[in-house]
């Protein structure tokens, strides 16, 4: 038989946890409001790069044939008789991404096979995380590591390699971008279940083949997003290729030789020596527009990969 104070004591622990319950759900609430909002000013942002974009770039396209802005091989928007043509800055930036990714991903997914599934933990925990200090280095350092000490190396052994080329921001923006890969492939790749590991060892497997027939098309997904974003990374990056391979347009794809990119002609111009309204300033936005289609194909290729070889385990 229950006492009074067994009962009060039974209904203050009702109370508490009836408190506790309501607290928690207001809590609950609160953070759900907090990441919506986050969530809805994100969208917000991207609608109004995206307006400012198409506003500019229409008025700059009522004053220039699209059609030269596609065709045309020469880009001189601040000469006395401008030229729009976007291919030059679309070469450029084309090649230095080209060559970063053919440094960044074979590498990168040399190191992270490493670090999943041959390093210990101890050579995991401190190799990783100086990997990643590569990410803090600030892009003007790697610009003026391209130009003096880079570019210099390479001549030695092409002599006739001018000072500013496509070549030397190429291979340092490849090194620049490898901790993206390197970590988000790691990341992929440990996600793997060992069971599957198991398996493949029970059938016979050497580390190798597990690591290249198992593992990694069990993480193509992760491993995809991580080249997209590299990717994504190397097409945007301006200081490296801005101090290293010249800011003259020249429509080229060999990389032996300097040009200007996208992003290199955007700091260009917005340094105040164009005057606001100009063709030359609105040209500017074309280009930013141009950046962005390509950015977001990018975007659209990996969302497809990932969605293509996706594995829920």
């Amino acid at each position: 038989m229950a006492t009074p104070s067994s009962r009060r004591l039974e209904t203050s622990k009702v109370q508490v946890s009836t408190h506790f319950l309501r607290k928690r759900e207001m809590i609950n609430q609160v953070a759900r409001y907090i990441l919506m909002l986050a969530a809805i000013i994100s969208v917000l942002v991207t609608v109004g790069i995206v307006y400012v974009l198409l506003s500019e770039a229409l008025v700059f396209f009522e004053q220039v044939s699209v059609w030269e802005f596609v065709s045309s091989t020469s880009w001189t928007p601040m000469f006395s008789r401008p030229t729009f043509g976007i291919w030059p800055l679309l070469s450029g930036t084309i090649v230095v991404s080209g060559i970063a990714l053919a440094v960044s991903i074979p590498f990168g997914l040399i190191l992270s096979v490493y670090l999943s599934e041959y390093a210990n933990p101890k050579v995991r925990e401190t190799v990783k995380p100086i990997l990643e200090l590569l990410e803090g280095v600030p892009t003007v350092v790697y610009g003026y590591f391209a130009l003096i000490v880079v570019t210099p190396l390479l001549q030695t052994f092409l002599p006739g390699l001018p000072g500013f080329n496509m070549l030397a921001p190429g291979l340092v923006m490849g090194i620049m971008i490898l901790p993206y890969t390197t970590s988000l492939s790691e990341d992929a790749m440990r996600a793997v279940p060992n069971s599957m590991r198991e398996g493949a060892y029970a059938l016979g497997y050497s580390r190798f083949h597990t690591a290249t027939k198992v593992v990694i098309p069990a993480a193509m997904s992760g491993i995809t997003a991580a080249f997209i974003l590299a990717m994504s990374r190397a097409v945007g990056e301006t200081m490296v290729v801005a101090i290293a391979a010249g800011q003259m347009p020249n429509f080229t794809f060999n990389p032996m030789e300097g040009a200007a990119t996208i992003t290199t002609f955007i700091v260009q111009v917005s340094m105040g020596d164009v005057s606001h309204g100009s063709i030359a300033y609105l040209s500017i936005f074309a280009a930013g527009m141009v950046l962005f289609l390509l950015t977001l194909i990018f975007n659209l290729i990996g969302f497809y990969l990932r969605k293509r070889y996706r594995q829920a385990y």
